[in-house]
């Protein structure tokens, strides 16, 4: 991906050069679509922002953002090189249709956790949250991903349930079912940053720093077979796939996370799951 990217790259310097820097020194991979996460590259040493978030920049130039599932219908990158001007580019954003699923008439207890239970869930939250905030240099978002886990496909991105009226959470990954003790796979190399093995909402939970603000979690795990700040490559067995948390059945859900905002999974892997 990043040769690619440094390749087309090359050429509109090039172009740029020759046309009295019209052109901003960017390559950009990906679509401009909710959900998506998006590879890019421009000059080493320059500042790049998305929607006014500074971008971490790696040493041949290349980043990463991601669009989150609502995210708004334009967004902007600003490019700029040491003492030249700044370049700001605007671009729509596709929307996304998600599945909507009305359930009405359920007793209170299914669709509200208990009041005793708050504290643990706000305690759970916020180690997600910092979970999710990293922001390392480990370059391992720049691998091709690959599945974690493998199984029919029986829940989506985006997908969310309005409970007696009450629109809920919407879910942000993809469910790969699967027996309990079915293994999960790195789908690419990460440091642990997140390895709890019961909470409320998601069970077995794990996390992986990707690197850049991108990051995986695993949710509903029966074991957990890191350790919060070992590192993994690609395709290591980092836990058993289970039916923990407040699920019906036994199932991996996948996230894909940049910062908060919440992408894709399914459009990461190549094709052929």
């Amino acid at each position: 991906m990043l040769r690619s990217l440094a390749v087309l790259l090359l050429a509109l310097i090039s172009l740029s050069a020759r046309s009295q820097d019209a052109t901003p020194p960017l390559a950009l991979k990906g679509e401009w679509r909710q959900g998506s996460l998006l590879f890019g590259a421009t000059t080493p040493g320059a500042e790049v922002r998305f929607n006014g978030r500074l971008l971490r920049l790696g040493p041949q130039g290349q980043f990463v953002f991601g669009l989150d599932r609502d995210e708004p219908a334009e967004a902007s990158l600003a490019i700029r090189l040491p003492d030249q001007p700044e370049w700001l580019l605007r671009y729509p954003v596709a929307k996304r249709e998600y599945r909507i699923q009305r359930l009405n008439g359920l007793p209170d207890k299914q669709v509200n956790p208990e009041p005793a239970m708050q504290a643990r869930i706000a305690a759970e939250a916020a180690l997600n949250r910092a979970a999710r905030a990293r922001d390392s240099d480990t370059a391992f978002v720049f691998q091709r991903f690959v599945w974690p886990a493998k199984g029919p496909i029986t829940g989506v991105f985006g997908s969310q349930r309005i409970l007696n009226g009450e629109p809920k959470q919407p879910h942000y990954g993809v469910d790969v079912a699967g027996p309990v003790g079915a293994p999960v796979r790195a789908p690419a190399g990460g440091v642990v940053s997140l390895a709890h093995r019961d909470m409320f909402f998601s069970g077995g939970t794990l996390y992986l720093d990707h690197g850049y603000g991108v990051s995986s979690a695993f949710l509903h795990l029966s074991k957990i077979l890191v350790k919060e700040g070992q590192r993994v490559r690609q395709g290591d067995k980092i836990a058993l796939i289970g039916k923990t948390g407040r699920v019906t059945g036994a199932h991996l859900d996948w996230r894909v996370n940049w910062f908060e905002a919440r992408v894709d999974a399914q459009e990461l892997p190549p094709s052929g799951h």
